[in-house]
């Protein structure tokens, strides 16, 4: 007689929960784990349909808990197939855990979920809808999408919302199914079932997301929109469906979303839906967080159609409100709204402005964050001096990790509203001595280029420079633009004289002094070593009794172990000794510096909200008159045997890698139609005639500018001009912008042409796009076309935004036009 053993019977689901809570150690819990997984494991061998369910529902337990489950996938099909709903719902449930699109066992449930959903009872049909629109592949939906549209159809409200849902899963993953459900739709918002509303809007939003036709059709919806969304606010107190005193907020929040994407770009829609916005606004109770989210669904809507300037200020009003919550979630909801409505309605939000400056004191970083950049927004004309008050307060006392966005947004706003020269100095000089060493490597020549051009204030400004690092020589900016302006303006300042305040009296070895402290302070870095031995170098034509000291220092320096230094200390020497008649013209005071005019021209007065931005757009960007140093900046894109370099340099930032890189610009740009030969020429005469004194470019007036680039935000335009010494070369200057809500740093623009031209690419006027269109980058291209023909080029983009690196590939063609060849 055989005795058949059974395996005793499992523990259940309670008991194995309560045995893992007594755990002291993760070492003790994962003994457990281990020894129940190996029960189930014996059990499924053996086939047990006795308890596959119980061990199913164990399983997925240990599943949430983080343990590996995959070997229980085939027992959840099979508690699928089962007659017995506890096995289905066990069963559907594993699979939605358990499986997914990427493992091909899940096709196996398919044929069972079609089964389930014409199943009699619809708790099952049910189960089924709710696994497909969890898991279901493209495969499924297509296979199963014509049960989900006769469901879509069916009275049973139970069914019809899951059926909704389950169809807005399958138009995702399968678009052009999105038109098998548009009959049923017809119908879908007469409902009186909320759920089923729900659902019938959520459907919608996602086909008009998805397809301009199904938006226009749906467009027809907005009058029945409105009337379920003004019923739902006139509705009494309804206990199936009232949260915290408001009825269905959750179905008010998705009708205003849907509202949103029909009503923008449409004035009949928008207007039809202006009365309900304004009646939301106003009626919407807001003590509890319940309302904030309708009314902020509210502002996002009414800020994204076409809609009246009165609704357009009580929705500001609304954010204006919010900034006054005690919640902080609120106050930073409300700064990010309004920073992305500044632009739009500046005017309405400057009303709010005292209420932004104070969230500059809240002790939570992220809102801090956020006020500053919308602060920085509100500068303009009017409000410049109150704002970089509140600013410079705000750069004194704040983290460092703002100080260096803030001293780049003063820089800019300083630059683009200054009242008067002096005011703009000394604010840029208030910011070195605040923000030290956070200021960003490109305020210094900014500084020095505001300061070379306002000629009637070196000496004041000498002055107060020289002041200014008595006290402090740790701040690096501050010490490199004081040296600088030592070295240019050394005469001035010990000849004691100053109209702007009342002058200080320094002889010449005072001032050697500081520049000599600077030259051996720990503190010093190698740049400001530079600046402060050329300061050094340039006061020997300046100064009259301290030349003899000058010399020894810069002898002294002629072996430094910086190899920077040492080179500049010998060749200085050379100068004293070999070339002493030439030292007066060499060292002579730096000429002026133009700017590319990127806000416009200053006359203007041009304020934030206040001025068209079509007139600012209408002036010719003025291309950057690049000192002769910055010849060494070129570099041929192409290389190649038949190519014949321009000046063979290495790119500043990248000497080694950086031509392979740019050979790659060319991909798949078809150089092969054009002939390979290019005139034996002297290189270069071809493309540095334009550096010499003579004037550059004839007038282009007749040839408009084009976009080359437009995406993300970044748009660059190109103007086009022409050397007046050598026909055959064009000239492109390049201007970048950024309309977006953060600075895109780190720029590089790189270019590649065919091989019949020739390419050379100055340097760019910076490396940082300010946000909000606040300026832009400059840069000049220059190509030889001697056979004429119309130009192509392979442009390639690399910048880094909100913490993401960013590259992108973009070509040009045909341009410019062949007429002006």
């Amino acid at each position: 007689m055989t005795v058949i053993k059974r395996m005793p019977a499992p523990i259940r689901l309670r008991e194995l929960i309560r045995t893992i809570r007594t755990a002291r150690t993760q070492a003790e819990e994962r003994e457990m784990i281990q020894k129940e997984c190996a029960a189930i494991r014996s059990s499924f061998r053996e086939e047990d349909n006795t308890y596959r369910c119980r061990n199913v529902a164990k399983l997925l337990y240990m599943h949430m808990l983080g343990y590996p489950a995959h070997f229980g996938q085939l027992e959840c099909l099979k508690l699928i197939a089962s007659q017995k709903f506890t096995d289905k719902r066990i069963g559907y449930l594993g699979a939605m855990l358990l499986l997914d699109e990427r493992q091909d066992v899940h096709l196996l449930m398919t044929n069972c979920i079609k089964n389930d959903l014409n199943h009699s009872t619809q708790y099952v049909q049910g189960l089924a809808l709710c696994t497909l629109g969890c898991m279901g592949s493209a495969e499924m939906c297509r296979d199963l999408a014509g049960e989900v549209e006769k469901l879509l159809k069916t009275s049973n409200s139970y069914l019809r919302k899951k059926a909704a849902l389950c169809a807005v899963h399958v138009i995702r993953k399968v678009p052009e199914l999105m038109e098998m459900f548009l009959p049923a739709t017809k119908n879908l918002l007469n409902e009186k079932n909320h759920g089923v509303l729900h659902t019938s809007v959520v459907l919608l939003t996602e086909m008009c997301e998805r397809s301009p036709d199904m938006l226009t059709h749906f467009r027809k919806l907005v009058p029945q929109l409105v009337r379920i969304l003004k019923n739902l606010i006139m509705s009494g107190y309804s206990p199936e469906h009232d949260v915290s005193g408001i009825s269905d907020p959750f179905l008010q929040v998705r009708i205003l979303r849907l509202l949103r994407i029909l009503g923008r770009n449409d004035d009949d829609s928008s207007e039809a839906m202006n009365d309900i916005l304004a009646q939301v606004a106003t009626n919407t109770e807001t003590s509890k967080n319940v309302g904030n989210a309708i009314l902020y669904e509210t502002v996002l809507t009414i800020m994204d159609i076409k809609s009246e300037s009165g609704l357009r200020v009580l929705a500001i009003n609304i954010l204006g409100r919010f900034l006054l919550n005690n919640d902080k979630n609120i106050r930073y909801v409300a700064l990010t709204s309004l920073l992305k409505t500044v632009q739009t309605d500046h005017n309405a939000v400057q009303r709010h402005r005292s209420t932004i400056v104070d969230c500059l004191k809240d002790l939570d970083v992220s809102i801090k964050r956020r006020a500053m950049e919308l602060s920085f927004a509100l500068v303009n004309g009017n409000n410049i001096r109150g704002m970089m008050k509140e600013l410079l307060y705000f750069l004194d006392s704040c983290e460092p990790e703002f100080k260096a966005d803030c001293a780049s947004g003063i820089f800019l706003a300083a630059e683009k509203y200054a009242p008067s020269k002096r005011w703009h100095i000394d604010t840029i000089m208030r910011v070195l001595t605040t923000a030290g060493s956070y200021v960003r490597d490109d305020a210094v020549p900014n500084l020095i280029q505001l300061i070379t051009n306002s000629s009637e204030m070196h000496e004041y400004t000498v002055q107060k420079l020289y002041k200014a690092i008595l006290d402090d020589i740790s701040q690096q900016p501050l010490v490199q633009v004081c040296s600088w302006c030592i070295g240019e303006y050394g005469d001035l300042l010990v000849s004691g004289q100053c109209e702007e305040e009342e002058p200080i009296q320094v002889t010449e070895d005072e001032v050697l002094d500081i520049l000599e402290s600077i030259l051996i302070s720990n503190m010093s870095t190698s740049v400001t070593r530079g600046f402060a031995l050329t300061a050094i170098m340039k006061n020997s034509t300046r100064f009259n009794n301290t030349v003899n000291r000058i010399k020894k220092v810069v002898s002294i320096y002629g072996s430094s172990i910086d190899v920077e230094l040492q080179q500049r200390a010998v060749e200085y020497n050379a100068l004293f000794k070999k070339y002493d008649h030439m030292r007066p013209a060499l060292l002579e005071r730096m000429p002026i510096m133009e700017k590319a005019l990127t806000n416009g021209p200053t006359d203007l007065a041009q304020t934030n909200g206040e001025t068209d931005p079509a007139v600012i757009d209408s002036k010719p960007v003025q291309s950057i008159q690049q000192p002769s140093s910055q010849a060494n900046d070129l570099l041929d894109l192409l290389g190649g045997n038949d190519i014949q370099l321009v000046i063979p340099t290495a790119h500043p930032t990248k000497p080694a890698s950086v031509g392979g890189e740019l050979l790659d610009l060319l991909g798949d740009l078809n150089l092969s139609g054009t002939p390979a030969a290019v005139p034996q020429m002297p290189a270069p005469q071809l493309l540095l005639d334009g550096l010499s004194g003579q004037p550059l470019f004839n007038d282009i007036s007749g040839i408009p500018p084009i976009t080359a680039y437009n995406k993300n935000g970044l748009k660059i335009d190109f103007s086009f001009e022409r050397s007046s010494t050598n026909a055959s070369i064009t000239v492109i200057t390049t201007q970048a912008s950024n309309c977006t809500d953060s600075d895109m740093t780190d720029f590089v623009f790189q270019a590649a042409v065919p091989k019949t031209f020739q390419l050379q690419l100055l340097s760019p006027s910076s490396n940082v796009l300010p946000a909000f269109n606040a300026g832009s980058i400059t840069q000049v291209i220059k190509v030889l076309n001697p056979q004429k023909q119309q130009l192509r080029m392979r442009i390639k983009l690399t910048y880094n935004h909100k913490g993401s690196a960013i590259q992108d590939l973009a070509e040009v063609s045909n341009f410019p036009p062949q007429s002006w060849q």
